[in-house]
């Protein structure tokens, strides 16, 4: 690599910590905690549209009329740059969404309160879901919702290449067999970043970490990175850059595709830009290793320099109920991150099963601080693996990615 930067916000994090201002000088904060009286929270959200702030600030005004304290949330313009700001000052917002891609940033300089067992039921989160938010063994912060990605398959193109139910392929040889069957479109598009890529190094039984080390250049992701190029260069596949699209499903809407590999939220984007196209939702197929797919979430962190900590644990508490989960999910599309709301949220949203049921083999991002640059150069090495070695582009993972972990 060229250069090993930390994020701005983590870089804004640990310079503070250095500094001997940071989150493990406790006692200041532990002094001005809120002795009682109705408490005032400030919660700070990265909002994906009105309907989730919206839904939000309803819940928020809920919890308050209960409690008879207040809350103030707000949605961030740029969530990293404004809370990575925050949590390195004297009063952070009590709390706020945490991605789970910068999760161990945010944990490994202390920045974050480890209350997640104080919730009720905190076991009933989905294990995969539990173990994205867990650092030096400590379930740190609640999963607010999550998303996995599946096969999106379209229907009307799957028909007139005289495929059936049948045809939808559970391992990588059907895959690579239907997706020779296909004419006239690109059988399968993805975007060319490890957030797509990497579902295959899963099923291969491979990952970029496991969790203390570098596991880059393992006989398993060689194994998923030549699968991926032989797609590439066989024409079963293209990314969706080469096909004139920003994403999957772009490609996908315009017909330029007859399977696509995205998350959940491609119900929303097809519906609002792409409503005359029908199409189906599966479960990826197996690789050598069995099934894999990847999740994607945020947690509710709270801020360990909080004032109201008591009462953050309260409000992330109401947020994460089951009632209050399918209500979200209702109204901006979420999955509930509670293993007791699936079948509630199967019968309101059927043809979620693929997505929901990725939960039990989901991979999430990599939980190690300072990897945001590794990972941004295997993502500029994943868009040129059609002519580059996969050998040469995972050792330099694992070199990179052992340097960043020091």
């Amino acid at each position: 690599m060229n250069r090993l930067v930390i994020p701005v916000a983590a870089a804004v994090l640990l310079s503070a910590t250095a500094c001997g201002s940071g989150f493990d000088d406790r006692q200041a904060a532990q002094q001005q905690q809120q002795s009682g009286g109705p408490a005032e929270l400030q919660v700070l959200m990265a909002s994906s549209g009105d309907a989730e702030t919206n839904a939000v600030k309803e819940a928020a005004a809920a919890w308050a009329k209960t409690t008879g304290g207040s809350v103030v949330v707000t949605p961030a313009q740029d969530i990293h740059q404004q809370l990575g700001q925050a949590l390195a000052g004297s009063n952070p917002p009590d709390v706020f969404y945490v991605d789970a891609a910068r999760f161990a940033d945010y944990a490994s300089v202390g920045a974050l309160e480890p209350y997640a067992d104080k919730i009720s039921d905190s076991a009933d989160f989905y294990p995969s879901l539990r173990e994205t938010f867990t650092y030096d063994g400590r379930f740190t912060c609640v999963p607010k919702d999550f998303s996995t990605l599946a096969l999106i398959v379209n229907d009307d193109l799957w028909k007139k290449n005289g495929l059936t139910e049948d045809d939808i392929p559970a391992t990588w040889d059907e895959l690579t067999a239907v997706a020779k069957k296909i004419k006239g479109v690109t059988p399968l598009t993805f975007s060319d970043t490890r957030d797509r890529v990497g579902a295959f190094m899963v099923q291969a039984g491979g990952w970029i970490t496991d969790g203390e080390q570098a596991t880059g250049d393992s006989p398993e992701n060689l194994k998923a990175l030549e699968y991926v190029k032989g797609l590439l260069t066989g024409e079963q596949a293209q990314y969706a850059k080469a096909l004139d699209a920003e994403w999957g499903g772009e490609a996908f809407g315009k017909g330029k595709a007859a399977m696509t590999i995205e998350g959940n939220w491609i119900k929303g984007a097809m519906q609002a830009d792409y409503p005359g196209v029908a199409f189906s939702v599966h479960e990826l197929p197996a690789g050598p290793e069995g099934k894999g797919t990847l999740s994607f979430s945020n947690c509710w962190g709270i801020a360990a320099k909080s004032r109201n900590k008591a009462a953050a644990i309260s409000f992330v508490e109401a947020m994460t109920k089951t009632d209050q989960q399918l209500a979200f999910a209702k109204a901006f599309g979420v999955m509930p991150s509670r293993a007791s709301a699936k079948d509630a949220y199967l019968k309101e949203f059927p043809g979620d099963a693929a997505f929901v049921n990725g939960a039990d083999y989901a991979q999430g991002p990599v939980n190690a601080p300072k990897m945001d640059s590794v990972l941004s150069d295997f993502d500029a090495n994943l868009q040129q693996l059609a002519t580059k070695d996969p050998k040469d582009i995972l050792a330099r993972l694992q070199k990179n990615t052992q340097s960043a972990l020091g």
